[in-house]
């Protein structure tokens, strides 16, 4: 069973989120030979006051 885990900013749309879903489990399928049913990914969405570059939020550039 694949687990897949995505980190990310939030700011994206439902349509955005469900073709990368998509995407990534296909990629998943081609490459392991899994199947689509035995595929998990799990998005985790940060607010840009949660994450930080080089010392300064994303929320403050």
């Amino acid at each position: 069973m694949p687990i897949v885990q995505i980190e990310l900013l939030e700011g994206r749309s439902h349509d955005q989120l469900a073709k990368l879903v998509q995407d990534v489990t296909d990629v998943i399928v081609e490459d392991t030979g899994a199947s689509r049913s035995a595929v998990h990914v799990i998005l985790r969405e940060m607010s840009k006051d949660h994450y930080a570059v080089g010392g300064t939020l994303k929320s403050d550039q």
